[in-house]
């Protein structure tokens, strides 16, 4: 028997639900599909659907070692750019849906973003520290065209003078390049857009609803030129997938007058490996084994080492490598790490009812 057809325009080729909390698991039965195609014709598309969420809280605090922050805000639940490495992937299981299909096709909204966020500003607990956007899912995912979640976010902090990070894979982050140019006046903001090649056709296949590449080197063209501190993030490096593509990368960033950059190996945990290894199966048969021992030889011998202090730190010859070829392409295009500080001083706390206060 033939394998199955690609899903074509998604990431992820099932959608299984997660055993990891004892939940009862979904098989597809395609003899519906037969029947249904008999009689009504080819079965629709997924569609992508979006559900409103309301939170009590909207800020999330951390004290991981291994992030340079510690709060975020994630505006939205899943993400429809679909790529198939996503880490936060898992984050669906605890709702019974699926880290696969559902994560990029099932949706969740938070329209109360920034109300909540002022009121948290407003506690007389609250000092302020650079709030990280896009740590769990794109906060310029295809759907903030519609909600403009991220858009009121900023503003918020542009009102207050509250510093924040943004990290995206999206050209959209320039429909806000004027709030985000003013951020960048009052040294208060910093943009990292994720270019993981330069292939837009592997592009579609990693990443099937995200910009492509030329459209991210693009935008941190114009976010350079409109004097917003940004730098190019070659994240995830996946060995014998896209890793041949850091040289130029990196290039290319320099030339559109970006001035740093960083790296992250891929990380599968939980239920991201097995839909990697079913992605890998899928459009890469062929190398597929040597890409996922050269992953588990940078994860001792596992699929992924979620432990503080090595989970974002890969070891191995194959790390040691794919770290020189990254330094010594930083020092020839003229490159560095990240060394913006964003200024916490100017920030003035709102009043309960989420005006500024006057002094």
């Amino acid at each position: 028997m033939p394998p199955p057809a690609p899903i074509t325009g998604r990431g992820a080729q099932s959608s299984d639900t997660s055993s990891r909390f004892n939940l009862a698991s979904r098989l597809a039965d395609d003899d519906w599909r037969d029947v249904h195609e008999l009689v009504d014709g080819p079965v629709d598309k997924l569609r992508t659907t979006v559900t409103h969420e309301f939170p009590k809280a909207i800020l999330n605090f951390n004290t991981s070692p291994d992030v340079p922050f510690d709060r975020s805000i994630n505006a939205y639940r899943g993400c429809e750019h679909g790529c198939i490495y996503c880490f936060a992937r898992p984050t669906h299981a605890f709702h019974d849906l699926s880290p696969g299909l559902d994560f990029e096709t099932k949706l969740f909204a938070k329209p109360d973003a920034a109300r909540l966020l002022r009121q948290t500003l407003a506690k007389p607990s609250y000092r302020a520290a650079p709030i990280a956007m896009g740590t769990n899912t794109d906060p310029y995912q295809p759907i903030e065209a519609r909600y403009r979640i991220t858009r009121a976010v900023l503003e918020v902090c542009l009102e207050t003078r509250h510093p924040v990070t943004i990290t995206t894979k999206s050209d959209r982050v320039l429909h806000d390049l004027d709030v985000i140019a003013e951020l960048a006046r009052l040294r208060l903001v910093e943009v990292g857009i994720s270019v993981t090649s330069l292939d837009a056709r592997l592009s579609g296949l990693l990443e099937p609803r995200a910009a492509s590449p030329a459209k991210r080197i693009a935008a941190l063209a114009r976010l350079a030129d409109a004097g917003v501190p940004c730098h190019v993030s070659v994240a995830p490096v996946i060995p014998s997938i896209t890793d041949h593509h850091i040289e130029g990368i990196l290039k290319e960033a320099a030339a559109a007058g970006v001035q740093a950059a960083t790296w992250i190996i891929v990380r599968l945990p939980h239920e991201v490996a097995p839909l990697f290894r079913e992605w890998l199966e899928t459009h890469f048969p062929d190398r597929a084994g040597k890409v996922m021992a050269t992953i588990r030889s940078i994860r001792g011998g596992r699929d992924n080492d979620p432990r503080f202090g090595k989970r974002m730190k890969p070891e191995g010859v194959w790390a040691d490598l794919f770290r020189s070829r990254f330094a010594i392409a930083m020092r020839r295009h003229g490159l560095s790490r990240p060394t913006l500080q964003l200024d916490c001083s100017l920030f003035r706390k709102p009043s309960a009812d989420g005006q500024l206060s006057l002094l």
